[in-house]
C-alpha cells in the first residue's frame, strides 16, 4: 500500500505544474497559428477594407491627403511565435522577452495586410501606423515593417508610445494635417476611446457605432490578448493564477 502512495504522491508538482495559469491561451495561441479560420477571417477583415476604401474615396470632399491608420500588432503584424514562447515558459507576459522579441525582427505579416496596404497606396492614400510599443522598440520596429515591403514605413509615419497607452492624441495629431479614411486594428480603442476610456459600457457602444464596422472602422482578430480581458479583473497587482480562477468565475454557465 505505502507503494502505491508514494507514486501518487510523486506525481503531485507535475500535477501543480501542468496547471499553470499561463496554459490558459494555449487554445487562442494554436488557433491563430494554426487555424485556417483565423487566415479566413483576417482576409475577410482586409477585402472589406478594400471594397470600403474604395467607396470612400468616391465619396471624398476633403482637401488634405487621404490616409489610413492602423495598429501593428495583430493588425499588420502577427506575434503569436512571441505568445507561444512565453506559454512555453509558463508566463502569460514579460517585457524583457518582449523586447529580445521584437528586437529579433521576426514577426510575420497578419494575412491580406500588406496586399491591402499596397493597394491604398497605388490609390495615393498614406498609412499611419499607431502602436503601443515603447520607444525602445522604435527601430526594430520600423525595421521589421521594412523588411516585408510595407508602405509609408518610415520615421514620418510610425508613432509609437511616449509614457501613454491613449491613441486618441496620435489620431488628433494625424487629423490635423490629414483625412482619415479608414482605420484598421485588433483591440476597440484602436477605432475611437468612446469603447474603454469614458467607463461606457463597451458592448452597448459597439451596438451603437455598428454602422462603422467593416466601413471605417475593420478589426482584425485576436483572442490571445486585449483591452477586453481587463474588465475580468477586480484588484491590485494580482499574480497570474488569481487572473486564472477571476476568469474561470466569468465564464457563464448553467
Amino acid at each position: 500500500m505505502k507503494k502505491y502512495i508514494l507514486i501518487i504522491l510523486s506525481l503531485v508538482p507535475f500535477f501543480i505544474r501542468a496547471q499553470n495559469p499561463a496554459r490558459d491561451y494555449t487554445n487562442a495561441v494554436l488557433w491563430q497559428q494554426t487555424s485556417g479560420e483565423y487566415r479566413a477571417l483576417c482576409f475577410q477583415a482586409y477585402n472589406f477594407a478594400r471594397l470600403s476604401l474604395k467607396e470612400a474615396v468616391w465619396a471624398d470632399t476633403s482637401m488634405k491627403p487621404n490616409c489610413i491608420i492602423v495598429d501593428i500588432d495583430e493588425t499588420v503584424l502577427d506575434n503569436s511565435a512571441f505568445q507561444g514562447h512565453e506559454i512555453k515558459k509558463g508566463l502569460s507576459y514579460n517585457p524583457a522577452d518582449w523586447t529580445n522579441w521584437t528586437n529579433l525582427v521576426q514577426a510575420d505579416t497578419v494575412p491580406g495586410a500588406l496586399a491591402f496596404l499596397k493597394f491604398a497606396a497605388s490609390k495615393n492614400i498614406e498609412t499611419f501606423y499607431i502602436s503601443n510599443r515603447d520607444e525602445k522598440d522604435y527601430a526594430a520596429t520600423l525595421k521589421n515593417l521594412q523588411k516585408f515591403g510595407f508602405p509609408y514605413a518610415d520615421d514620418a509615419h510610425l508613432l509609437v508610445s511616449k509614457g501613454t497607452s491613449n491613441k486618441e492624441p496620435r489620431r488628433q495629431k494625424i487629423a490635423e494635417t490629414h483625412n482619415i479614411l479608414m482605420l484598421c486594428g485588433d483591440n476597440l480603442s484602436d477605432f475611437s476611446n468612446i469603447f474603454y476610456r469614458e467607463n461606457k459600457n463597451t458592448n452597448e457602444q459597439v451596438n451603437l457605432n455598428q454602422h462603422l464596422f467593416g466601413i471605417k472602422f475593420i478589426v482584425l482578430p485576436n483572442p490571445m490578448y486585449g483591452d477586453w480581458e481587463k474588465p475580468l479583473y477586480q484588484g491590485e497587482k494580482l499574480l497570474d493564477k488569481d487572473k486564472a480562477k477571476q476568469r474561470l468565475e466569468r465564464l457563464k454557465s448553467y
